[in-house]
């Protein structure tokens, strides 16, 4: 398939790319374009002006904070998967992204890109949530910082201004955590993925692929709090999600998958 034509520019900071973005409200940004690019071919999207964040200095980088870890949201899947901080204080973070795609995409394709990009059924967003990251996001009026519980807004939306450019993710530091996920094929999207993680001494688990967006399994950490066991807490994994239905699987298959493999995520922890 061929693209609808698009004009580009290559933002060499980030004040040039908002910059562009502000110029024309059909402007689209390029991180690592593997989720934009087959849009473009197949025209879901057709922005009249690509704005390329690919030379814009600086956000590529991993970073000790303290009680949290910095990841810039240029940084490559390769690199998060790669790296010896995540690996040390957040490893789930690493195998997470070790799970992305194939090589190809995870040497081209960037944190940033695939949690702005929103989709229900991607890896790193549903850990994320599960970890109550933050996000750090800066437009023409500023820098601001945006929890994750309100970051996902639906299917492919986030809070997210048009002129917004997400440039750092913000992750705390965890001992016990674990990213599970079912798919039909090898490097393919889950058709159902759980993240778990033990912070602050709480038990956190998400969903991907059960609603519109990633999502907490509140059911699941309520059983959990009031002292539930493994496979109690996980009959509760379906509570209040809404599984699409659609050639990976019925919605009756993802609540099943679902409590397979939050115990599964549960037991690991």
């Amino acid at each position: 398939m061929i693209p609808a034509a698009f004009a580009y520019h290559r933002a060499v900071s980030l004040d040039d790319a908002i910059e562009a973005l502000g110029r024309d409200e059909d402007a689209k940004l390029l991180a690592g374009g593997h989720s934009l690019i087959p849009a473009l071919k197949l025209r879901i999207a057709r922005p009249s002006v690509l704005v390329d964040l690919g030379r814009v200095d600086g956000l590529r980088f991993v970073r000790d904070d303290g009680d949290r870890i910095a990841i810039g949201a240029l940084t490559r899947h390769a690199q998060v998967a790669a790296d010896p901080v995540l690996g040390r204080d957040c490893g789930v973070i690493a195998r997470a992204a070790a799970l992305v795609g194939d090589p190809q995409v995870r040497h081209r394709g960037t944190i940033g890109g695939s949690v702005a990009h929103a989709d229900p059924a991607s890896d790193l967003p549903t850990v994320l949530v599960a970890l109550d990251a933050e996000l750090v996001a800066r437009g023409p009026d500023g820098e601001r910082t945006i929890p994750v519980s309100s970051f996902f807004t639906g299917p492919f939306m986030t809070a997210l201004g048009p002129l917004d450019v997400l440039t750092e993710i913000r992750v705390p530091k965890v001992e016990r955590a674990v990213y599970l996920k079912h798919t039909r094929r090898s490097q393919d999207w889950a058709t159902v993925g759980v993240a778990a993680a033990v912070v602050d001494g709480t038990t956190r688990v998400a969903l991907a692929s059960m609603g519109p967006t990633p999502l907490r399994a509140s059911a699941v950490e309520g059983a959990l709090e009031k002292g539930a066991g493994a496979a109690e807490a996980a009959a509760r994994s379906a509570d209040g999600t809404e599984p699409p239905s659609d050639v990976s699987g019925s919605g009756e298959y993802r609540a099943h998958l679902a409590q397979v493999y939050v115990h599964r995520a549960l037991e690991q922890l």
